[in-house]
């Protein structure tokens, strides 16, 4: 399994969470079991799981304020689920430069997401690098 494709399964994952509603480690620990278990990505996942998750409002609260057009609650659950899972690279693993988080997600927005996705997300992402660097 590649990194893209942890990080793909990771974005599922954050869907389903906010789709059910359900952020709990129960439903992470066995999502995690299930899909990479054998794989050498496990340790990656369950570090970027961890860090989103257990910092999700302040994720939320800087993708609230660096989003000019949409509030968290009007994006699309998909580009949600993938904005989270970048700005938890940017903001919180520091082996994964904040480049390759931005373009993994605008990658992934234009596998899963409507058109104009990857133009949001790739702005949303970049204006949290560059506030943070300031």
């Amino acid at each position: 399994m590649t990194r893209t494709e942890a990080r793909e399964l990771l974005m599922q994952l954050l869907f389903q969470m906010e789709v059910q509603d359900d952020y709990g480690s129960e439903m992470k620990d066995k999502y995690l079991e299930e899909h990479f278990q054998g794989s050498g990505q496990k340790e990656y996942a369950s570090r970027l799981m961890g860090a989103v998750l257990g910092n999700l409002e302040e994720i939320d609260k800087k993708l609230s304020i660096y989003s000019k057009r949409k509030s968290i609650k009007r994006m699309a659950k998909v580009d949600l689920a993938i904005a989270r899972l970048g700005a938890g690279e940017i903001l919180y693993m520091e082996d994964i430069p904040g480049a390759v988080a931005i373009n993994e997600a605008v990658d992934m927005a234009k596998k899963y997401s409507a058109d104009e996705s990857r133009k949001f997300i790739n702005g949303l992402l970049g204006q949290i690098i560059k506030c943070e660097d300031e």
